[in-house]
């Protein structure tokens, strides 16, 4: 499977949130929902994008405390003997964030905190107070990236919910994203209706579409395609795509008479 980063709608989105950030009302308002189903590219995007901006990328554990998140958050940002006590990694977090959001607007960029599966943070009073505390203080923006049920937990938080300047819900792809996608990524070329089904078959959401790629990929090098065009669905016939995301059965390119 080939490298290439595909920028999908989502990715945009994403981007256009956070260029919005900077042109946000209200100061206080630093914080950014990602949200949307499981395998839409959520996690696959923002840890990219954290790592090519030199921002902190945290995941959330189902047992975090704020002491553990701070914790985390310290030895993310180089600090590999977090101080002992609550308070004191606090204030030690606090110091950090400021010196990273100087060295990145030295050089033009915005110093963010990503937090994936923050499903977690999102229903933990202590942890909303804290994230919101160190983003009051710090002036650092926070994207909490989750599965779709962050926006309504947060509601539960009125002083947290008040401070997001930003919703950005992934949605699954497109038949032409999906095409897209294909190109970029499939060592064998796709023909057209190969990639339509790829779309029916996947529901546009990430996870599939890239299992699909290598079962594609898998006979497709030992088979080429006859035409320029690519490996088309009646080439492919019988062969298994990848499994339903529901059910788990098994998927198989239509076509092939028993």
């Amino acid at each position: 499977m080939k490298p290439d980063f595909v920028k999908t709608r989502n990715y945009m989105r994403f981007l256009g949130a956070m260029s919005d950030l900077e042109m946000r009302g209200s100061a206080e308002c630093r914080l950014i929902i990602v949200d949307g189903p499981p395998g839409l590219g959520k996690t696959t995007i923002l840890s990219l994008w954290a790592d090519d901006e030199d921002c902190t990328y945290l995941r959330a554990k189902t047992d975090w405390d704020p002491y553990w998140m701070l914790g985390e958050m310290l030895t993310s940002m180089g600090i590999m003997n977090p101080p002992r006590g609550h308070q004191q990694r606090f204030n030690a977090c606090l110091a950090a964030l400021a010196e990273r959001s100087r060295d990145a607007a030295v050089v033009q960029r915005q110093f963010v905190v990503v937090i994936d599966e923050a499903d977690h943070v999102s229903t933990k009073g202590k942890l909303v107070d804290t994230i919101r505390d160190l983003t009051d203080i710090s002036g650092v923006p926070f994207i909490l990236v989750g599965m779709g049920k962050i926006r309504d937990n947060l509601t539960r938080y009125p002083q947290t919910a008040s401070r997001i300047s930003r919703y950005v819900r992934f949605e699954p792809a497109t038949v032409e994203e999906v095409t897209e996608f294909l190109a970029a990524k499939c060592e064998v070329p796709v023909a057209a209706d190969l990639a339509a089904f790829v779309h029916r078959a996947t529901g546009g959401f990430n996870r599939e579409i890239l299992e699909a790629i290598k079962s594609i990929e898998r006979f497709g090098l030992r088979n080429p395609p006859a035409s320029t065009d690519g490996l088309t669905l009646r080439e492919m016939a019988g062969q298994h795509l990848t499994n339903d995301r529901k059910s788990g059965r098994p998927i198989h390119v239509p076509g092939v008479t028993k």
